[in-house]
């Protein structure tokens, strides 16, 4: 890969060279002591793959630059450098088209994983024949109450008792996450915080002993108890978290919560398929419409967005067709109200697998996690064999 780093610091930008190649002596890095506004000419000459910006586009001013930029080079991957980084600013940088903000001083093991992230998008058949990886899903309320952190818990239980996979549940709702109360009658002993406190000794065992064992091949990493203990989780533990859980995991589910943050962003960018779960009523059309136009804004291809329509009523006032013309969207999947037993299962705290096994939801669930757990050879012509052999 070609990358171009731009910086006012000459040093600064070696130390960052340094880094990049040691990691990978085949990468071509280029420095180059400009400011902003000669970007255009430097990407013209040298038709870099990734530009690195130390300091350079950290302002309203530099994002229009970069704007008109990423207009006529639509391919070229940018990853800002900054001080301080603002969620709004990196939202904004998100919808300019930049891949990646990361915080000065620079952590070099969050600067290579951005990197290879990068590099994993150019060359995704290289990538994906050096290692089998878990497949990341993440689960997004596209509205407070839509149940989507009730349907990913109970996925994740039917994908490891049904199907016999391995999976991970990471509770990403760090303020009021409580997904472990839907598959479990205990309340955590350890939290992700108990995880990133201690990020330098996270191997697969460490993370799996700060798990809820919902089943032995069904571990739960929960939110914290207490929303101030989130104060200290970082985009780059997610990132090492992820990394971890990816590589021993079958699937790794990932239940967002509903405020997109550095943290969310993060684990969405490793994600395979986004889940937004809404239900058919005004309010959530109008929510929903707003994530999914945020989603797309963010760069996440319209394929790898598929909906969740819970709690459908087929006769009711909103119809399918009415929700999917609105948003613009085909519905992946409906999820039928079934009142009684999903009370239950809430109420107990036990997953509705369990339940009942012939209930209309637990069988969208198995269906759901036959889908997923059937491999691309053998659904060749569905939708998540074009999905996962997407970039």
């Amino acid at each position: 890969m070609k990358i171009a780093i731009l910086s006012s610091d000459y040093s600064h930008m070696e130390s960052i060279r340094k880094v990049l190649l040691d990691a990978n002596p085949a990468r071509k890095v280029h420095l180059f002591k400009e400011d902003l506004t000669e970007l255009l000419s430097v990407c013209e000459s040298e038709h870099p793959d990734l530009v690195i910006l130390d300091s350079l586009s950290c302002s309203v001013g530099g994002l229009a630059e970069l704007e008109r930029l990423l207009a006529v080079n639509p391919n070229l991957a940018v990853i800002e450098l900054c001080a301080s980084v603002s969620p709004d600013f990196l939202i904004s940088s998100m919808r300019v088209g930049v891949k990646d903000v990361l915080s000065l001083p620079i952590d070099n093991q969050v600067l290579l994983s951005a990197v290879s992230r990068i590099e994993k998008r150019l060359h995704p058949k290289s990538a994906s024949s050096l290692e089998t990886k878990g497949k990341v899903l993440a689960f997004i309320a596209c509205k407070g109450g839509s149940g989507a952190t009730f349907l990913a818990t109970n996925l994740g239980y039917v994908l490891a008792a049904k199907i016999g996979a391995k999976v991970a549940f990471l509770d990403l709702n760090l303020q009021f996450g409580d997904a472990a109360l839907f598959v479990s009658d205990h309340v955590p002993v350890n939290s992700i915080t108990d995880v990133t406190e201690n990020i330098g000794r996270i191997d697969a065992s460490f993370l799996a002993a700060n798990m809820v064992q919902i089943l032995p091949n069904y571990g739960l990493l929960a939110a914290p108890e207490n929303p101030e203990n989130a104060i200290g989780v970082k985009p780059e533990h997610i990132d090492k978290i992820l990394k971890l859980a990816i590589a021993n995991y079958d699937f790794v589910i990932v239940d967002i919560g509903r405020i997109l943050s550095a943290l969310s962003i993060r684990a969405l960018d490793q994600a395979d398929l986004i889940f937004p779960v809404l239900q058919e009523t005004l309010p959530f059309i109008r929510d929903s419409k707003r994530l999914i136009q945020t989603l797309q804004d963010l760069g996440y291809a319209k394929e790898k967005i598929h909906l969740i329509l819970n709690r459908h009523e087929k006769n009711g006032d909103i119809k399918l067709s009415d929700v999917e013309m609105a948003l613009g969207m085909t519905v992946f999947k409906t999820i039928p109200n079934s009142y009684e037993a999903v009370t239950t299962s809430v109420n107990q705290g036990i997953p509705i697998y369990t339940v009942d096994k012939r209930d209309p939801v637990t069988r969208v669930l198995i269906e759901i996690s036959h889908d997923l757990a059937e491999s691309p050879e053998v659904k060749s012509s569905g939708w998540l064999s074009r999905v996962f052999n997407t970039t």
